[in-house]
């Protein structure tokens, strides 16, 4: 009988194992993530969720955060194309998840009530969800 290989794991075989498992990892939390906010109130409400929404402070962060520019960087024209893509933003959870994914993403640091009242803006000024 042979005796059994003894592996030792090297800092280069450890930090492949690492990246080969950051990958399905991210998208497993991701996938995660996406699933739980499906799931919440916040997605299945309607836009009563904008009701006591601070639409003065949604402008002001706006402006402040300069969304415009952002998103007229990133489609052209006056930016506003960004709004209304196919099929993505059909309901007013969806679209504060989306202004909670810019915060997210541009890490902006937008309290709750704030990216409630970003999306409140939008809402009045594009979306008009009832």
């Amino acid at each position: 009988m042979l005796p059994a290989r003894r592996f030792t794991m090297t800092p280069a075989t450890a930090r492949h194992s690492r990246e080969r498992m950051a990958l399905p990892l991210a998208t497993a939390l991701m996938f995660g993530a996406a699933a739980a906010w499906l799931a919440s109130p916040a997605h299945a409400q309607g836009a009563e969720i904008f009701k006591d929404a601070d639409i003065a402070l949604g402008e002001k962060l706006i402006a402040e955060h300069k969304c415009v520019e952002c998103h007229t960087r990133q489609v052209g024209g006056d930016g506003s194309s960004i709004y209304k893509p196919l099929g993505r933003i059909n309901t007013a959870g969806l679209l504060r998840g989306m202004v909670e994914m810019c915060n997210t993403q541009m890490n902006l640091g937008l309290f709750p009530e704030e990216v409630t009242a970003v999306a409140a803006v939008i809402n009045r000024d594009h979306y008009k969800f009832k």
